[in-house]
């Protein structure tokens, strides 16, 4: 069928485009759930969960100071390795939320001995420091890393991103280092899983062993054990506060 005529005689023929190509080209509507979806999961909105959930662990510990049933309302039908391990669960689960590493190691040696209780210490220290770190890396790593601007912070990261294993151990065998601080430093940077898991179990031996003995020997105060748990305990304390007071000497002194 000839529908136009051009100017030097000939004719052209007009072809319609077909329905898939108009669907191509026009734009798709975007709909009210497609952008709730996008909300709910840029970057900043996983970060506030993130928040809430640690706000909300953090009351929780307040509130019912679950550290208190650990050592004096454990269940007595639980015994041998099976507590062991139960323990180790709810170890990991309690430092997500908080409760401080001593008590909880000291529990451990108060209520399973020295080396039962050792290694359901370090197995809850590397659980409760894959969850904080699995959490700090689906849920805050994307908003944070844009942040990472300043000279001391893009070196820490480049350190943990770089050399995450040895950096790791460093910081799980310096006291003065707080255990969640440095999951989620080592979330939000590109360290993997892997020497991250492995550092903090290797470094967390030493601190968590004397922490134990402690609490297993609580009862004889004055024994050659509980003495030495208590002076490796104290004598890195003291040289992580004498280097922090140092470097924060030197830096102003610069």
């Amino acid at each position: 069928m000839l529908d136009a005529t051009t100017r030097s005689g000939g004719t052209a023929t007009a072809t319609p485009l077909a329905a898939s190509e108009l669907a191509v080209a026009a734009p798709a509507p975007v709909g009210l759930p497609a952008r709730c979806a996008r909300a709910l999961l840029s970057p900043w909105a996983r970060f506030s969960l993130l928040v809430a959930l640690l706000a909300g662990a953090a009351v929780s510990v307040l509130l019912f100071e679950p550290q208190r049933l650990l050592a004096h309302g454990w269940p007595p039908q639980l015994g041998g390795a099976a507590a062991a391990l139960v323990f180790a669960v709810a170890y990991g689960v309690c430092t997500v939320a908080f409760v401080p590493r001593p008590l909880l190691n000291l529990a451990a040696g108060a209520l399973f001995g020295s080396q039962l209780g050792l290694g359901a210490a370090v197995a809850g220290t590397v659980l409760g420091a894959g969850l904080s770190f699995g959490l700090g890396r689906v849920l805050g790593q994307d908003a944070l890393r844009p942040l990472l601007r300043g000279r001391v912070l893009t070196a820490v990261d480049g350190q943990l991103s770089r050399h995450g294993f040895r950096s790791m151990l460093a910081i799980r065998l310096f006291p003065g280092v707080p255990f969640s601080a440095a999951n989620y430093c080592a979330a939000v940077s590109r360290m993997g899983w892997l020497p991250f898991l492995l550092a903090t179990a290797l470094g967390s031996i030493p601190n968590t062993a004397a922490y134990v003995v402690a609490g297993a020997r609580a009862s004889t105060p004055t024994s050659p054990a509980f003495l030495i748990a208590m002076a490796c305990i104290a004598v890195p304390g003291l040289a992580g506060a004498v280097v922090a007071w140092r470097k924060r000497h030197h830096l102003r002194g610069r």
